[in-house]
């Protein structure tokens, strides 16, 4: 890699960093694109050099974090069962600790379908389902799922219940902690779900 794309690297890393700060703190309405570039010490033209948008930032900042979430739950160590509730536990973990605010604006947005997608086109929930969707897909390669679960249909429920969870806790304005909450599901409820599709030792 050369100097200039080093540099271009780290400049755009400066950039999601001071978009994510101001955003966690204010909000994305009332975040402008020129406090990000002024905190950066770039100009605004730069800026579009790398984001067409603001709200680029905010998708940015989820697609890394939450492959690295997916590729950890893989190799979770345990059954199916407690790598899918690593995997939703750590999901609301880091959202929860990026801030409501933050949360709360992506979710004013993501219903615009021309926010909700990143730079390849692809939206935050179809990023979502496709990591369930290896998730669970794993667990029937394993064995440990029976090989007719309706792994589309299973994804989508989950993802469902994470989204449903997420909303909730953005109404209450984090009244409450969301990892927590989270947890709580896996450990009640989580294996009622999955029951019908797992593969029982022995038989």
């Amino acid at each position: 890699m050369t100097n200039r794309q080093l540099a271009a690297m780290e400049t755009r890393k400066k950039l999601i960093a001071a978009g994510k700060k101001i955003i966690c703190e204010r909000g994305l309405a009332n975040t402008s694109i020129d406090e990000i570039t002024e905190a950066c010490g770039v100009s605004k033209g730069t800026f579009y050099t790398y984001f067409k948008r603001k709200e680029d930032i905010v998708f940015e900042l989820s697609s890394e974090v939450f492959s690295e979430i997916l590729e950890n739950a893989k190799v979770f160590e345990g059954s199916f069962l407690e790598k899918l509730a690593n995997y939703m536990v750590c999901f609301s973990e880091y959202i929860e600790k990026n801030s409501v605010k933050l949360a709360q604006d992506w979710i004013r947005n993501v219903v615009q379908p021309e926010f909700a997608k990143g730079s390849d086109e692809k939206s935050k929930l179809q990023m979502d389902l496709e990591a369930v969707e290896r998730l669970v897909s794993l667990g029937v390669e394993n064995k440990e799922l029976r090989s007719d679960v309706p792994v589309k249909i299973l994804s989508h429920t989950i993802v469902d219940l994470l989204y449903g969870e997420l909303l909730c806790w953005c109404i209450s304005d984090g009244a409450y902690s969301l990892r927590e909450r989270t947890q709580e599901f896996c450990e009640t409820y989580l294996s009622k779900l999955i029951k019908p599709y797992m593969i029982l030792k022995g038989m």
